[in-house]
């Protein structure tokens, strides 16, 4: 059964209006959230988990969207490739989003593959002018595609392109200006690029259109001395939450939600990590100038 009426319009941002702090759905959990029914204010799938799955972990998810509103967070758009986009993967996505009434479909700023071969990693664009046109252009086929505004992650990352024009966060910010897309501010990325390219990263997020800002994902890391690695099999680092009040504070409260990919603790010690993020959201609630 469709259920679309949580798909914002075309041409406006996502309402998310209701949604606090949310989860992702993964398989481990299945049973016991469908046994349980845990205070959870939402959950946001990987997109790509259940574009052509059947069985029980659909019939799981058509039985959690009942109770619960669904974000759809995708790995293989690969909008930033030079490949043909794979219109009948768009079709798959609008078709999931409609059944499962998904309040938006996101994913990262990247690349995943050439010449049709998937690499299964999100890969740095080019900070460059020509980047950013073909971007947008993607960016709007996709959403006519869709049928709803997309919403867009900084990925994090581990190397630059020396020809790079402009900064990650006026790349990002022009993008979705230009383009319409919202954003999803993942502040743990932020941090870990940050560190691995030695910039600030309160100068990345005070520089972001905080209106486009639609959702945030919070994470674990692991720091090498050098360099840091996106590992999400941890708790949130404090340096993390620190820059989550500021993120707050700039942009007011939005959806938030806890990665946890690796190394998955039991759903009650996942849950009881994400609402860390409550207390953080009250020390943020006074604004913050942009400077």
């Amino acid at each position: 059964m469709s259920r679309t009426a949580g798909a914002a319009p075309r041409g406006t941002l996502p309402r998310t209006s209701g949604l606090g702090l949310g989860l992702g759905l993964r398989f481990q959990h299945l049973a016991h959230i469908l046994e349980s029914w845990p205070e959870v204010e939402w959950f946001e799938i990987i997109s790509e988990n259940f574009t052509d799955s059947a069985g029980y972990p659909r019939h799981a998810l058509d039985r959690i969207a009942e109770r619960y509103p669904i974000v759809m967070h995708g790995v293989s758009l690969s909008i930033g490739s030079t490949d043909p986009l794979d219109l009948g993967y768009l079709d798959r996505l609008r078709r999931l989003a409609d059944a499962t009434g998904a309040r938006w479909v996101s994913d990262h700023v990247c690349w995943t593959g050439t010449a049709g071969i998937n690499t299964h990693d999100l890969l740095p664009v080019p900070f460059t002018e020509e980047s950013l046109a073909h971007l947008v252009r993607r960016v709007r086929t996709v959403q006519d595609v869709l049928e709803r505004q997309l919403v867009l992650e900084n990925p994090s990352t581990y190397a630059t392109f020396t020809g790079a024009a402009m900064p990650e966060w006026e790349f990002v910010s022009r993008l979705a200006e230009d383009s319409g897309c919202g954003l999803l501010l993942d502040v743990n990325n932020v941090y870990v690029s940050a560190v691995n390219h030695d910039f600030d990263p309160e100068e990345y997020l005070r520089a972001l259109p905080a209106e486009r800002v639609v959702q945030m994902h919070l994470a674990g890391h692991t720091h090498l001395g050098t360099h840091i690695v996106d590992t999400h099999d941890r708790p949130v680092a404090e340096p993390v939450w620190e820059l989550y009040r500021l993120a707050t504070a700039l942009t007011g409260p939005v959806p938030t939600l806890l990665e946890w990919d690796e190394r998955i603790p039991p759903f009650p010690e996942l849950l009881a990590e994400l609402h860390k993020a409550r207390d953080h959201v009250a020390e943020a609630a006074v604004p913050v100038g942009r400077g």
